[in-house]
């Protein structure tokens, strides 16, 4: 069962990825451990209503990390925004 909510489960916030999204236009977040890449890009596109160019994932001790790449013409800022980021 595809759940979008189980997948990704909030975003990771500090000064680096801060600095990411106005720079680079990505986003991170802390998503379930198993996981994957295309699971992660269609949970985000369905909760977000955004294109996702590119998906990296990354496993530290705080959990599973993806930082996600947003498509050409939308905005991290404008989504960090609906989320409460800022």
């Amino acid at each position: 069962m595809f759940d979008p909510h189980k997948i990704i489960l909030h975003p990771f916030v500090t000064e680096k990825t801060m600095n990411l999204m106005e720079r680079e236009n990505r986003l991170e977040f802390i998503v379930n451990r198993h996981a994957t890449k295309p699971q992660i890009k269609a949970a985000f596109e369905q909760l977000f209503n955004a294109k996702v160019s590119k998906v990296n994932t990354m496993i530290l001790k705080t959990g599973k990390h993806a930082i996600i790449h947003l498509a050409e013409g939308y905005s991290a800022e404008e989504i960090g925004m609906r989320i409460g980021i800022f």
